[in-house]
């Protein structure tokens, strides 16, 4: 499996960006895909994730009614619109996946940086 996200940058409180997550290697039926980012000093956390097959996404209450999860099946492609964006957005987002019934996210992409000024 792999996973090439890409899409970040710097911009402006109250900008909207757009993270991209190719995602390669196999099929991903009955698989989750999800978003997850880490600020400077801080822990990787959750941000957002949605099922390949239906597209039931699921998020942090902190970016909740802000960021919207999706995915394109034909492109493969899992995407992360980040709307309303706050300076302590401020992270690397990093795109996983995982397995229908896994525990744990076990495969993930490289990051990439956002950064939101004020």
């Amino acid at each position: 499996v792999q996973l090439q996200a890409s899409g970040g940058g710097l911009v402006q409180a109250a900008d909207s960006l757009r993270l991209s997550c190719a995602a390669s290697g196999r099929t991903f039926y009955n698989w989750e895909m999800g978003w997850f980012r880490q600020a400077p000093g801080k822990e990787r956390e959750f941000v957002a994730a949605t099922t390949w097959n239906l597209g039931t996404a699921r998020y942090a209450d902190s970016v909740k009614d802000r960021f919207t999860v999706s995915r394109d099946t034909a492109k493969s492609v899992v995407y992360l619109q980040m709307n309303s964006l706050k300076p302590e957005d401020t992270a690397v987002y990093y795109c996983a996946a995982r397995r229908g019934g896994a525990r744990d996210f076990n495969y993930w992409g490289q990051g990439t940086l956002v950064t939101v000024s004020s």
